[in-house]
């Protein structure tokens, strides 16, 4: 019963600009996006942290190195390709405008689960089911690493990026992939999972404000023997 901080990187000039920049080396935060970062640390920097797990890729590297900074008894970050961006092959680098005229599309948007991403000549391509497999078995792989070394309620930090969270979030909600365009994830956005033995928690998603996150209640309750099951009602929350 570890709880995950799942958090996109920070913007960069393939966001800005409208570009889809996958496995695209070399794409770094840009002023907005370390801005953003700034403030995801600031918000964090009162939450214990057991472990962070990120992407390679650079944005997600960036990110993850600004929030790390503040706060207290920071983990050392491991990177773990299996929670990197959709591979989009021959999609890579091209512009969202160009890419919303190609036939794929509509699937992308309605039918993920079905979508092959066509392999370029630089990148190969990858199925979305595929994507969302492999995140979220490395998510819940780690999750329960951490559980197992440092106790129930222990928090930890993932970066990666917007498809693939979105993805997590809607395995974690129980919903099924082709419905994972329904859920948002911005820039910087932070959202929250605790997953139990019988079932995963969305605590949050999709927080962009600048408040402070305060786990402490939710870590508290899932210290609690037993605490797996749903208050019916919606219950008293936590302190």
């Amino acid at each position: 019963m570890a709880i995950v901080v799942l958090l996109r990187h920070g913007r960069t000039q393939s966001n800005a600009s409208g570009v889809l920049a996958g496995w695209t080396p070399g794409i770094g935060l840009d002023e907005t996006g370390r801005t953003q970062a700034a403030r995801v640390a600031a918000r964090l920097s009162k939450t214990p942290l057991a472990g962070a797990l990120l992407s390679p890729l650079q944005r997600c590297q960036e990110t993850a190195k600004i929030v790390l900074a503040e706060g207290e008894d920071r983990p050392a970050p491991i990177t773990e390709d299996d929670i990197g961006e959709c591979r989009y092959g021959d999609w890579t680098g091209r512009p969202l405008k160009e890419l919303a005229k190609e036939p794929l599309w509509k699937d992308v948007q309605a039918r993920p689960s079905s979508v092959m991403f066509p392999s370029g000549a630089d990148f190969p391509g990858e199925g979305m089911q595929t994507m969302q497999d492999r995140a979220v078995a490395a998510v819940r792989r780690f999750d329960a690493e951490i559980e197992d070394a440092h106790g129930p309620g222990a928090i930890w930090l993932a970066v990666s990026h917007g498809d693939v969270i979105k993805a997590i979030l809607a395995d974690a909600a129980g919903t099924a992939l082709d419905n994972f365009q329904r859920i948002v994830a911005d820039p910087a956005s932070v959202s929250v999972v605790r997953y139990t033995k019988e079932q995963p928690f969305l605590l949050r998603t999709n927080d962009t404000t600048s408040e402070p996150i305060d786990l402490g209640g939710v870590s508290k309750a899932a210290q609690e023997a037993n605490n797996t099951d749903a208050a019916v009602g919606g219950g008293a929350g936590n302190d």
